[in-house]
């Protein structure tokens, strides 16, 4: 399948490059350090569209559609990948959870803010308890009148320090089990809303991760997500647009640490000539060019079926599996082709090696992904042996 994409598109990839090498890479190493991202840049982040790319213009966003959202990914996280996770968040859980699920009112009141990057959002699904088996929530939503009485903590929440709302995920009726969870809308000036412990992380070290506290907070029912009952199945919903962002992030992640490689390797010389010209770093090179762009072609899939409002999930695992794994596979590969050169922060790649684990990780592992694809392949098999 060969993808022609169209000026705008062109247009979003270019200003994403420039926003990337101008602005970006210049601190990058250093947010690295202090494990900081400028409220500066994620402001400037909104000026130029990326906080509200797939939004209505009816509530100020750009109205692009998803393969925008891939190649905007894709140049942020060539350079930095904890740019691009904000990003991630924002567009793919945040913004798509309230505008394809939340009432008029709600999409009134909070997307114009999030779209122009005024607020930053953050998803709150994982739990102590509950990480790759949502089903065992036991954040708590109880009602009382016109109100939630919201307790619970959750885990590894992207953006927690720095939002100004929160999508939780909360039991309302642990009788049901997955029936029984329920989605909400939560305000940081709530009372009972803590921010809690900021995580020191291996890679992403610049997406400010904290645990999340809820205590007693009174969430009033206008700001639940759909009935009671509906919040499983939004996350699920949710989480299968989230998994084409963290793709395209993988794909950035890899396309970045072959760019890094590629340039090097033509330039470092040993016994001559450039090292590219000897055979094992040569075919290092092909198989690393060959894998991005499998994975590119396999974002960019699973993006234009949900433009075309296709099925989509089973293809959002599919190339979050393939895209995670050629990340983890190619930064290796560029640490190795730098040599020593690779092991230090100033060539950028040891940076890039860690950012690429959290992708095999986050809006569901690798393991879970096989999982999903297993089973989607099983009824497949079933519909045709029986049609």
């Amino acid at each position: 399948m060969q993808f022609s994409f169209t000026a705008e598109q062109e247009m979003i990839r270019q200003a994403a490059r420039d926003f990337a090498q101008t602005e970006l890479l210049p601190g990058v190493i250093e947010r690295d350090e202090t494990q900081t991202f400028p409220p500066e840049l994620v402001r400037r982040m909104g000026e130029l569209g990326f906080m509200g790319l797939m939004v209505s213009p009816e509530y100020g966003g750009g109205g692009m559609d998803t393969i925008s959202y891939v190649l905007l990914m894709e140049e942020l996280s060539k350079v930095d990948a904890s740019a691009s996770v904000i990003v991630s968040v924002q567009n793919s859980l945040v913004n798509w959870g309230i505008e394809t699920f939340g009432t008029e009112e709600q999409k009134q009141k909070y997307l114009p803010k999030l779209a122009r990057g005024e607020i930053v959002g953050a998803f709150c699904l994982s739990e102590p308890e509950a990480g790759s088996d949502a089903t065992q929530q036991r954040t708590t939503a109880v009602r009382r009148g016109d109100h939630y009485i919201l307790n619970g903590t959750k885990n590894w929440i992207t953006n927690a320090g720095r939002a100004g709302l929160y999508l939780v995920i909360a039991q309302t009726d642990h009788s049901l089990g997955s029936r029984g969870i329920s989605a909400f809308i939560v305000e940081r000036e709530w009372d009972g809303v803590i921010v809690g412990k900021k995580e020191d992380k291996l890679g992403i070290r610049g997406s400010d991760t904290h645990t999340m506290i809820f205590n007693d907070v009174r969430v009033p029912v206008e700001n639940r997500i759909g009935e009671e009952g509906f919040g499983f199945k939004f996350a699920m919903k949710t989480l299968d647009g989230g998994r084409i962002g963290i793709a395209a992030q993988a794909l950035g992640i890899a396309s970045g640490a072959f760019e890094l490689a590629l340039r090097y390797s033509t330039q470092r010389k040993a016994f001559g000539v450039p090292i590219a010209k000897h055979q094992a770093i040569a075919a290092k090179l092909a198989r690393m060019g060959t894998e991005v762009e499998a994975a590119r072609l396999m974002c960019l899939r699973a993006a234009e079926a949900k433009d075309r409002q296709q099925p989509y999930g089973f293809l959002a695992s599919m190339a979050k599996l393939f895209a995670s794994r050629t990340a983890m596979w190619v930064t290796t590969e560029a640490v190795q082709i730098h040599g020593g050169y690779g092991y230090v922060k100033e060539y950028h790649v040891e940076r890039l090696f860690r950012d690429a684990k959290i992708t095999e990780i986050y809006e569901g592992t690798s393991e879970v992904q096989r999982i999903v694809l297993s089973r989607s392949l099983a009824r497949a098999e079933k519909a045709l042996l029986t049609a």
